[in-house]
């Protein structure tokens, strides 16, 4: 049986550097004893898997709203991309896969229902309540909300996890770094926010096609597309025949094949243009990594400026879509007519829920709540406020 000192030892002999082992943790808030034969990274990926709101993901809105098709990603499935492009770069790079892991599974848990149109209302509905942002939500979920231990809240992650969650920047995401300083995070941390970019774009891309709200023809015109198009050796999409299943599904393999090919672009720039900074910034161990101020995980400025041709293309022709505007102010709205309608009477919400109005506030208690749901329970929730009785 190979033993948790064992594991550690092999962490300090095979991985750089500059990862961050195990054994070197800070530690947790709550002190446990170690476990005989797992890590504590290990053991943080455990606690997030089986925690309440890793599972609310599958149900939780990346683009498109959970009942308008099987086959469209969640927040889950985005989770899952994340973890998976995350370890293939933190291999490569010689960083501890398990922590990257347990950063990936953690960093969506503290999204809204309805994707970006439900924090933008939670945002709007907390501005003199404290305010919300989805990563510090995150943090509260894993050290407050979660409740599977008699000792204490929250899961009890490490020190590294939960500064992971509580600095996790993208184009999308600036929060404040709050109790866990300027310092730069781990290498492992920084990993996960590009994999999360690379996911992101990449998924959003293949939804919008299989859609049809964006057309192939039309992504002729960005440079990434063409360049992954090109290294996939096929032909264009648009050139599929236009009718029949045959042409169905080879556009739809055409796609998967540009897909993969740009996946495999995103990640082989930032491994690349990782290792290259490492070296010319002389980093040697984990307290390097943290003194700069600068991310040092990053994208090539060629690849930087192509993603954000992507991203401009993708923000004009899908996220600002007419169909996905329509559905998104529709969400803002569910969101807003449910926190006042608990804010009125706090009497509605669900036993443990109205505990924390004595304790934290209306507001807090309230968004807590609705930052909780699902997309359908949501759903469910407002039909119940707002429908008007049946006849009998």
């Amino acid at each position: 049986m190979v033993i948790r000192k064992e594991l550690e030892t092999r962490e300090r002999q095979t991985l750089a550097p500059y990862a961050a082992k195990a054994g070197d943790s800070a530690g947790r808030a709550h002190p446990e004893a170690e476990h005989p034969f797992r890590t504590a990274y290990q053991r943080d990926q455990g606690r997030i898997v089986h925690c309440t709101a890793f599972r609310r993901l599958e149900y939780k809105t990346q683009v498109f709203v959970n009942h308008e098709g099987d086959h469209y990603r969640t927040r889950l499935t985005h989770t899952v991309e994340v973890a998976q492009i995350a370890r293939t770069m933190a291999r490569s790079l010689g960083l501890n896969e398990d922590l990257t892991e347990a950063v990936a599974l953690a960093h969506d848990l503290g999204h809204t229902p309805f994707g970006h149109s439900g924090e933008d209302a939670l945002r709007e509905l907390m501005k003199d309540h404290g305010g919300f942002e989805h990563n510090r939500h995150g943090l509260r979920v894993v050290d407050v909300l979660e409740r599977r231990y008699e000792d204490f809240s929250g899961l009890n992650l490490t020190y590294e996890v939960r500064e992971a969650i509580a600095k996790h920047s993208t184009a999308w995401d600036n929060p404040a770094a709050g109790d866990f300083g300027a310092c730069s995070p781990t290498l492992e941390a920084q990993v996960v926010e590009l994999a999360d970019s690379i996911a992101y774009d990449n998924h959003d891309l293949d939804d919008g096609l299989a859609s049809g709200l964006i057309a192939a023809e039309d992504l002729e015109s960005v440079a990434l597309w063409r360049e992954a198009r090109e290294n996939a050796g096929g032909g264009r999409v648009q050139d599929c025949p236009q009718d029949g299943a045959d042409g169905r599904e080879m556009k739809k393999l055409r796609r998967a094949n540009v897909a993969r090919h740009l996946v495999n672009l995103f990640v082989t720039d930032v491994v690349e243009t990782t290792s290259r900074r490492i070296e010319e910034l002389e980093i040697l161990n984990v307290e390097d990594v943290r003194r700069q101020s600068e991310r040092i995980a990053r994208f090539s400025s060629g690849l930087d400026a192509k993603m954000d041709e992507l991203e401009a293309f993708l923000f004009k022709n899908l996220y600002r879509h007419h169909r996905v505007v329509r559905m998104s102010n529709k969400a803002h709205r569910f969101i807003r007519e449910l926190f006042t309608a608990y804010a009125e009477d706090t009497r509605q919400l669900p036993p443990e829920h109205q505990a924390r109005v004595a304790a934290e506030g209306t507001h807090q208690a309230v968004c807590d709540y609705i930052a909780g749901m699902t997309d359908r329970y949501a759903q469910d929730q407002y039909l119940k406020l707002f429908q008007p009785f049946e006849r009998m």
